[in-house]
């Protein structure tokens, strides 16, 4: 898929990219690039004291990015409700990507375009969702293009779905739910 492989690239070199996840359109980088890091939280207009999420094809992704307890594992993906887990990270994640806490919030996802970008670059990305913070979020191409269109540096199509809005997010030591999700 063309798409999938110009997405990679620019996020290979650093740059920003939207891309359609499971309930939104999201914005992303590759986690461990500072400087593109740094910019989708300009772009969103949103403090880096909050943290980011982190989406991937397959658990294994996130091997290095966080440090689950002996014998916890990530629950396996759920195609009709997404669900965001936060757990501990490692050292290896960048501050402005884990915000002003030891946890990170992961996510497999089950959007087949996400997932073949992160396969592509087999590394996780940087998914928040495409909206100003605190504004309407992106939904359909036409919106996305027309406020996102001149801020990243490539706009991936594809549909978002099965979920029709953005994650549970839960945390999974506790089982607290931080975030109800969309059914």
């Amino acid at each position: 898929m063309l798409s999938v492989h110009c997405a990679a690239e620019t996020l290979l070199r650093g740059g920003v990219i939207a891309y359609p996840t499971e309930g939104v359109f999201g914005l992303g980088c590759l986690p461990d690039k500072f400087d593109a890091v740094c910019r989708v939280l300009d772009i969103k207009q949103r403090s880096w004291h909050k943290g980011l999420i982190l989406i991937g094809a397959h658990a294994g992704q996130f091997d290095s990015w966080i440090e689950l307890p002996e014998g916890t594992s990530l629950p396996a993906l759920d195609l009709q409700h997404p669900t965001t887990w936060v757990v501990p990270a490692s050292d290896r994640v960048l501050p402005v990507v884990r915000g002003d806490h030891s946890t990170l919030a992961v996510r497999i996802t089950s959007n087949p375009v996400a997932a073949a970008i992160c396969d592509t670059v087999d590394s996780p990305l940087v998914s928040t969702s495409a909206n100003l913070s605190g504004k309407v979020v992106a939904r359909n191409g036409f919106i996305l293009r027309r406020q996102f269109g001149t801020l990243v540096d490539y706009l991936v199509p594809g549909d978002c779905g099965p979920a029709s809005g953005p994650s549970e997010i839960r945390d999974l030591m506790s089982g607290q739910t931080l975030r109800p999700g969309h059914k």
